[in-house]
């Protein structure tokens, strides 16, 4: 009896806790819809013309094209990348797999500012500078620490003994590691596909220094408009990106709940 009282307590605090963090990003759903050109709040009217004036406006538009187009590469290539280094990882008995692990996910320690400085003073070098191919060379780095945790955490609860298994009954590695390790870590890597991909939209401290005129990704796009003339489609896209963020999320979390009960 004694503890439902505090049940009680901890479960408020806990509430007033995610309201204050989500206050901010739902502060923003009603600016968006404001009908004068001006970032207010709370608003004077009510319009749509700001989420048309994204889909219309062709510098809003490139820019989203442009961040999922380098998302998606970035999330494919991380994911390859980082499934076969958390792998690596873990077959790794010697103590130097700790330290080769924490230079791994070093680009998610060091300050973002500084990793730009250096990626652009090698872009400079190499004319990679407002290019796709820079673009995703550079958010792939950032991303693939995330893909590691998320394959290394799959793989902590995975048994070897699986795969010796398989191989006693005839496997090669290549079948055993199709048919019986890949399926148990994909909700990992399928978190990992997420979280790169989130990490390469929402990028924003390296792609503006490797940006150019001729390739603006929307994080960039949003920062040049806000620091600009404050245009109040900047909110629409923030209330585009949470509820897409969210129906993503939502999506990952059912995807590997269904797997986890099967």
């Amino acid at each position: 009896m004694t503890m439902k009282p505090f049940r009680i307590i901890l479960g408020l605090f806990c509430l007033l806790v995610a309201v204050w963090l989500i206050m901010p990003t739902l502060v923003v759903i009603p600016m968006s819809f404001n009908d004068k050109k001006s970032l207010a709040f709370p608003p004077s009217g009510f319009s749509w013309q700001w989420y048309a004036n994204f889909f219309t406006n062709p510098e809003w538009s490139n820019s989203l094209l442009n961040s999922l187009k380098v998302a998606s590469i970035v999330a494919v290539v991380a994911t390859f990348i980082g499934t076969l280094a958390a792998l690596g990882l873990s077959r790794m008995k010697h103590s130097g797999a700790g330290i080769l692990r924490a230079i791994l996910i070093t680009p998610m320690v060091v300050p973002g500012v500084v990793l730009a400085i250096g990626i652009y003073a090698v872009y400079l070098n190499y004319q990679l500078v407002g290019t796709t191919f820079g673009f995703v060379l550079a958010h792939t780095m950032l991303a693939i620490p995330f893909v590691i945790i998320a394959v290394s955490a799959s793989l902590e609860v995975f048994d070897v003994r699986l795969e010796t298994a398989a191989a006693s009954l005839g496997a090669n590695r290549f079948t055993a590691f199709r048919t019986i390790t890949l399926p148990l870590i994909a909700p990992g890597m399928l978190s990992g596909l997420l979280f790169a991909f989130v990490t390469s939209f929402d990028e924003i401290i390296v792609a503006l220094f490797i940006t150019s005129p001729y390739l603006k990704t929307l994080p960039v796009q949003i920062f040049t408009s806000i620091t600009r003339d404050a245009d109040p489609t900047v909110a629409a896209v923030g209330t585009i990106i949470f509820f897409a963020t969210s129906l993503v999320i939502a999506a990952g979390l059912i995807i590997g709940s269904k797997s986890k009960r099967s």
